[in-house]
């Protein structure tokens, strides 16, 4: 959520840096100052009525004390409390009215965003590897996969629909491999706790990393009473661990790392892409979290993209790392590096992870905050990113690894998760 004292301050700004999304939400800055405007007048109203009603409580108070009649003022302080209590109620529907529009308006993005008005004006920043080589026609992993029997998408399909997975066998078992792999990568090298948390979070959960009320369409509710939702991203159950907390400053940087299955909606709904695991309803994945003081945001951003290229790197896979441009970029990021999979079968790039800055905009739908060595209270930084997502990291493996005899290997990291087996 953005500040609105710094839209009052400098409107303008923000309509140009949002403008830039190509989204449309920079109109919704006027209504935001026109509330601002209602708010901040019916405020000074209020005070100045309560002001009033503090002063006169005394007089009568004084008046009563020496035996006289107080039932004028008695009487007119009815009517300011009566005021004052209309002017409650008209507040807090602007101010509900008001959050309301600001909880759908984005972030604003950083100033080294490239600016551009869809993926095709994302900046490649680098590329890592070669494209392996075949002295055959390489496949795509879903022949790959059920011919092994790997994967078998007809019974997913007979039990839930398009769009999920049925791992089986050594499929099955390379699976729970990475996700355990992954773990232990990032937990033992790179520092991180490991954390498990529910698959379902309440309303206040998913606003609180802004996937409500923008994207309420794309997720899985069940109706209870409050309602629940089905975890997208383990960033949500995670990042919200220190919702509504003031931290000391001491227990930051916080660093988390979780495996959850995630569930969209959205998958396969553009009508591309809905073959094999490229896009599915249901997938695991492996996130890393941050919560960092604002100083070291940006440096911390660098150092999380690193831990999830070392993942590709150990795996031996070929990738890029791409800056998104300010029309590609996701609602609440400030910043974001997509790394994409090079995937042989397909023939094409794959998102693998999104690694992404948010600044202060969800520690202020959280309220989540630390005191500074002045004794402040400052809105925390949170980053997050995939470390890895699970089926287009398995559709890369398949597809790379494959062999003119119909088996895969297995890179060496993932054997010692597999009995020490070498290929399948």
């Amino acid at each position: 959520m953005l500040d609105v004292r710094k839209i009052r301050e400098n409107p303008d700004f923000y309509r140009e840096r949002l403008a830039r999304r190509n989204s449309g939400d920079d109109l919704l800055i006027a209504q935001v100052l026109v509330l601002d405007e209602q708010r901040r007048k019916r405020l000074q109203e209020n005070e100045a009525l309560k002001s009033e009603r503090n002063r006169t409580s005394k007089e009568i108070g004084a008046i009563k004390s020496k035996g006289g009649d107080a039932s004028e003022p008695t009487a007119r302080m009815k009517l300011v409390g009566d005021q004052i209590a209309k002017l409650d109620q008209e507040l807090a529907t602007i101010e509900t009215e008001q959050s309301d529009i600001l909880l759908r308006i984005p972030n604003i993005n950083h100033d080294s965003v490239p600016v551009g008005t869809s993926a095709e004006d994302n900046r490649i920043e680098r590329v890592v590897g070669e494209k392996a080589e075949f002295t055959f026609k390489p496949r795509p992993h879903w022949e790959i996969g059920t011919e092994l029997g790997l994967i078998d998408l007809e019974a997913a399909t007979k039990i839930s629909g398009s769009g999920f997975i049925v791992f089986k066998g050594l499929g099955a078992r390379l699976e729970r491999a990475l996700i355990s792999y992954l773990l232990d990568l990032h937990t033992t090298h790179h520092g991180y706790t490991e954390v498990s948390t529910p698959f379902l979070v309440r309303g206040e959960s998913m606003q609180g990393t802004s996937q409500l009320p923008k994207f309420a369409e794309d997720m899985y509710r069940v109706e209870e009473a409050p309602p629940l939702y089905l975890v997208p991203t383990a960033e949500v159950p995670v990042t919200n661990l220190h919702r509504e907390e003031l931290l000391s400053a001491d227990k930051l940087p916080i660093r988390y790392a979780a495996y959850t299955p995630c569930f969209r909606r959205e998958a396969g709904s553009a009508g591309k892409d809905t073959r094999g695991l490229i896009r599915v309803h249901q997938f695991d994945k492996v996130e890393l979290v941050h919560i960092v003081t604002p100083e070291e945001s940006y440096a911390t951003l660098e150092v999380l993209v690193g831990h999830a290229e070392r993942v590709l790197q150990d795996l031996g896979l070929h990738y890029r790392v791409l800056s998104l441009c300010t029309g590609d970029i996701g609602f609440g990021a400030a910043k974001c590096y997509d790394l994409e999979v090079w995937a042989p079968g397909v023939g094409a790039w794959l998102e693998v992870s999104s690694c992404s800055n948010f600044e202060d905009f969800q520690a202020r739908r959280m309220n989540l905050r630390y005191k500074n060595s002045e004794g402040k209270n400052i809105f925390c930084h949170t980053l997050n990113g995939s470390g890895l997502a699970l089926p287009r990291l398995f559709i890369a493996l398949l597809e790379t690894y494959q062999q003119a005899d119909g088996h895969i290997l297995i890179p060496e990291p993932l054997r010692p998760y597999l009995g020490g087996r070498k290929e399948i």
